[in-house]
């Protein structure tokens, strides 16, 4: 091997060099997002039948379409929410299924029940995926232009204008109101003139046609004949006749005679503000495989040349790329302190800079062959495979530093020999040992391709990332740096090596002396560390606080509020406007943008509900959860009536994605809605007073009250009446009724017919409506109906065909564990009725199985980590040593994790994971040295711990110190890796000195015992 090595040198520096270019492309165009692309197994179908009761809404329409959903193949889970006239059925399927066809299947159950279902019915299906919520949001205000000409101006200009821009999935455009040509009728003239609102809307939908009647061939040339009657204005409109006189000289009375035609913004119950100012947000949102950098780059170049009216000012209110970059920016910084502190690591030991710039060449090399492999799979640079590089980097410098350390020790060995040693001859005699502890740490990631979800989804880009880097280091450590060394090393950096030999052998000469004490009673030794160790571990286990994703810094957050059920809008609106006087106030806070009667990521929402962005500033300024929690207080005491709930942005998004919004849920099924009803009063209140629960919403959430109108068939009938002409009289005064529709140059308006606005503003002005019989006579609404109030009309939630009520909450202060465990006992200590089912949903939900998915992985990478020993060594007593070194060194993790108040998320078990190869990466370099006979001395075990005392401690201080920036997580968006360097740091800390240590004694202890075969094992 050594020679074809010197024969293809050329070839392999060529070879390294081409990857290394082709690397450095691959960078280039790969994207940057968030999140890895993950395929979230949920589908969303929202309905909308117009105006209906909520009851009736769920009878004829909700659940017979629950049961067609429910009936498509791969469907876990369906659920839903029904409110007046709309409603919101969520479907689950299980991880990795084909979510295409499964919209697609989605589609076909709902066009199969259509023709089954109330007239007017329409649907909409969407995927829930990351492009929900905007990689760009951007505010119009002026103080000039109303709300209809900035929508105008969005729905026009912007709109054809940003949806070109490559890698924008969609532009949506919140606020302002469609414009539209609005007929405000006189009801005394129509009254005189015998006219009904009906009458008028059939007069302008009949005025307004084109049809073609034929094609006529004339003097060469093929003509098609209309009958052209468009309407193209408020004059066109005002001269549309409505009634003609029968006597003699009689004219005819226009519409422009009985009512006023202008042009105004069509019916909205939608309230949208920026900093204060009404405005309209334009959400561009992008396409999966989209660089969110580069698009929201190209966007504001766009938006530079858009040309709008200098009264228009155009400012951004939310903008994911800054988080991408602070991201980003955390982890480049990462690699480069990393490598900087591994390269001072490396001179203290070795004393060479020759050394210390071999190092630094390979770790970009590796790096560049990394983005090759993350550019051939089509992924992109997000924060898992740029937490994985950086992962890696004290992995990528550890493989070299175990050569390099080798070959200077090889060299230091042959001083004074008439024949110098072969560089590439010691090359080879690393080559098991390097193998072999680059797979185990490989290998603990392979189970990662057997679980689904969230975690999958996430640590698989990150698994992938460090196994590409990973292996390419195992290259390059194999086969050029010993080329490299060849060329370049001397007798000098021999001689610096000697003089670094002074500190490594005084803790050389320690090393021996404890050993011997210890291996002189290796059973006490081995027992004792084990004890202990493992009693600090279960003590920081009991106390260790749990979550599920790493709490982060976004710089900014969501503030969900709902009004009282409900309230008018202006009501509802100047509340709000108390809430912005705090945001304002909040010296952090650097804007922000509200949303009435709308969502940021859509779905079902009422008038007296919606939710703010709050951007904060960036820089240093008190930490994001403190800024939140003041807000939070001070709405509660200042803007009583007001509901709200906080969380940041990813944790709101991911929520919503996978369907568990909510740290904390508690599903209450039954079949009595009175009782059903109750207990989610009694939950709602018993978890409420647990300290650090906070926000906790009852579940009861009504839609609004209702005006019902109860028509008396009897009195009815007697002016020649029945309830469903009532009925359609009183929409078209008080809803009104798009007539027709016209065309105003790219626009389609409604034409829309209704009574003055003060004639439909009051509930008690409704009696006074007058309703016309086909003959002609005339009557008022209240005089033939009966016209009541019926407050709360509550939302209905079903889980899987059943009635259930979700009581929701959040935490502050509080870990996930401990919150649950209380809100636990207390549900408990209530005593529900028998009849009531109670579940556990939410977050912790999410949690629990994301846990134990992660625990799956420990114990199979503990399994995998064996066989490698096994298959190295084939000694019984090096794989139970080593496995026993590995557990005690993951109660380290626990310790580690209580010491500095990192949570037990799924983070933190990636880490304890990934701890399991890299100990047992250092314990195969130790057992590499020892001799292959069938017994183990003292000696032997002391001399090899002295060869490896100078790699094993080198590998471990290179390997905390570059994680060591990530487990601080002082950077924007970098707080996602800071639980798994966190455990990866305290796991080396303590594991490093046991492989040293307690390896050599545990080993010792179990190769003393009786022997069982012939190699005394």
């Amino acid at each position: 091997m050594s020679d074809l090595m010197h024969r293809h040198a050329r070839s392999i520096w060529l070879g390294v060099f081409l990857i290394t270019l082709a690397g450095l492309f691959g960078a280039l165009k790969l994207p940057v997002t968030l999140f890895p692309h993950i395929d979230y197994p949920r589908v969303v179908v929202s309905i909308d039948a117009g105006e209906r009761d909520a009851t009736q809404m769920a009878a004829d329409i909700s659940r017979p379409t629950e049961i067609a959903l429910r009936e498509i193949p791969g469907v876990t889970q369906i659920r839903s929410t029904t409110s007046r006239g709309a409603a919101e059925i969520a479907l689950s399927f299980g991880w990795g299924d084909d979510m295409t066809n499964a919209t697609l299947a989605t589609q076909g159950a709902l066009a199969t029940i259509l023709p089954d279902l109330p007239a007017g019915t329409r649907f909409s299906v969407r995927r829930s995926d990351p492009t929900i919520f905007p990689v760009l949001g951007i505010s119009l205000t002026s103080d000039k232009l109303d709300g209809v000409a900035l929508a105008q101006l969005a729905q026009l200009r912007l709109r054809p204008l940003l949806s070109t821009v490559p890698g924008v999935a969609g532009v949506d455009v919140l606020g302002g109101a469609p414009l539209e040509m609005e007929v405000e009728v006189d009801p005394a003239r129509l009254q005189t003139l015998g006219l009904t609102l009906a009458d008028v809307a059939t007069a302008i939908g009949a005025a307004n046609s084109v049809s073609a009647v034929g094609r006529i061939e004339d003097r060469h040339r093929l003509y098609l004949a209309l009958v052209d009657d468009r309407l193209t204005s408020e004059a066109d409109i005002a001269a549309i006749p409505v009634k003609a006189g029968t006597a003699a000289g009689a004219g005819v009375v226009t519409l422009g005679q009985v009512a006023n035609i202008r042009r105004a913004p069509a019916p909205a119950w939608v309230r949208v503000t920026s900093n204060g100012t009404n405005a309209v947000l334009v959400n561009i949102r992008q396409a999966p495989s989209a660089d969110a950098v580069k698009l929201v780059q190209e966007i504001t170049d766009r938006l530079k040349g858009a040309k709008l009216p200098a009264t228009v000012k155009v400012s951004p209110f939310y903008d994911q790329s800054e988080l991408v970059v602070g991201a980003a920016d955390a982890v480049r910084e990462a690699i480069l302190l990393g490598a900087l502190l591994a390269g001072v690591v490396l001179f203290v030991f070795l004393r060479s800079w020759r050394l210390m710039v071999i190092t630094a060449l390979l770790l970009p090399a590796v790096l560049a062959a990394t983005c090759l492999a993350l550019f051939a799979l089509h992924m992109s640079f997000n924060m898992m495979t740029l937490g994985g590089m950086a992962a890696a980097v004290g992995l990528v410098v550890d493989d070299a530093v175990v050569m390099l350390e080798h070959l200077m020790r090889r060299l230091q060995d042959g001083r004074g020999e008439a024949e110098p040693p072969s560089i590439l001859a010691s090359a080879r005699e690393m080559s098991r040992p390097l193998f072999g502890s680059t797979l185990a740490t490989i290998v603990v990631f392979l189970p990662l391709a057997f679980i689904s979800g969230v975690t999958g989804g996430f640590f698989k880009a990150l698994a992938v990332t460090m196994v590409a880097a990973l292996g390419v280091s195992l290259l390059y450590a194999r086969y050029v740096l010993p080329l490299v060394a060849q060329r370049w090393l001397t007798l000098g950096d021999v001689a610096a090596a000697d003089k670094a030999e002074r500190m490594t052998g005084t803790l050389a000469r320690w090393y021996g002396r404890f050993g011997a004490r210890a291996l002189a009673r290796p059973a006490l030794a081995a027992g004792l560390t084990a004890a202990l160790l493992v009693a600090a571990g279960g003590f920081a286990w009991t106390r260790l606080e749990s979550g599920f994703m790493p709490v982060m810094d976004e710089g900014g957050f969501i503030l969900d509020y709902k009004a009282k059920s409900g309230a008018a809008l202006s009501d509802t609106d100047r509340l709000l406007r108390q809430v912005e006087t705090i945001i304002r106030e909040t010296p952090e806070v650097t804007s922000y943008s509200r949303r009435t009667g709308v969502q940021l990521g859509g779905g079902l929402t009422e008038a007296d509900e919606g939710d703010f962005f709050i951007r904060l500033k960036g820089g240093s300024r008190r930490p994001i959860g403190e800024v939140m929690a003041e807000i939070r207080d001070k709405v509660d005491k200042q803007v009583p009536g007001l509901e709200i709930e906080t969380a940041q942005l990813m944790e709101d998004l991911i929520g919503d994605l996978t369907a568990v919004p909510e740290p904390i849920e508690v599903k209450l099924f039954g079949d009595d809605d009175a009782e059903l009803v109750a207990s989610a009063r009694k939950v709602a209140g018993a978890i409420g007073k647990i300290g650090g629960v906070v926000e906790v919403v009852d579940g009861l959430r009504v839609a609004g009250d209702a005006i019902e109108i109860h028509v008396d068939r009897a009195a009815a009938a007697l002016v020649g009446l029945d309830p469903d002409a009532v009925a359609k009289q009183v929409e078209a005064q008080v809803g009104g009724t798009v007539a027709t529709q016209i065309l105003a140059g790219e626009q389609v308006l409604d034409v829309r017919v209704r009574l003055p606005q003060d004639l439909r503003s009051r509930a008690d002005a409704l009696g006074q409506l007058l309703v016309r019989a086909a003959d002609g006579r005339t009557t008022a609404l209240g005089s033939i109906a009966t016209i009541r109030i019926a407050a709360g009309q509550r939302q209905i939630t079903r889980e899987d065909l059943a009635p259930f009520i979700p009581v929701t909450a959040r935490l502050e202060g509080k870990d996930l564990g401990t919150g649950m465990q209380q809100v636990q006992a207390a549900v408990e200590a209530l005593h529900l009725p028998p009849t009531i089912r109670v579940d556990y949903g939410g977050l912790y939900a999410q949690q629990q199985q994301s846990f134990s998915d992660l625990i799956a992985v420990f114990v199979a990478a503990l399994l995998l980590s064996a066989l490698l020993l096994t298959l190295l060594f084939e000694r019984w007593a090096y794989t139970i040593a080593v496995i026993g070194t590995v557990l005690l060194s993951t109660a380290a993790v626990f310790l580690g994790l209580w010491l500095t108040g990192t949570e037990l998320d799924i983070s933190a078990l990636m880490g304890l994971t990934m701890v399991v190869g890299m100990i047992t990466e250092l314990a195969i370099f130790y057992l590499a040295e020892l001799p292959t006979g069938a017994t183990l001395t003292i000696e032997e075990l002391l001399e090899a711990g002295r060869a490896r005392l100078r790699p094993i401690l080198m590998s471990a201080l290179i390997a905390v110190l570059t994680l060591l920036p990530l487990a601080l997580g002082i950077s924007r968006g970098a707080g996602l890796q800071a639980p798994l360097a966190t455990a990866i740091i305290a796991g080396l800390v303590i594991g490093a000195p046991l492989v040293l240590a307690f390896l050599p004694t545990l080993l010792f202890a179990i190769s003393r015992r009786p022997s069982t075969n012939q190699n005394g094992e």
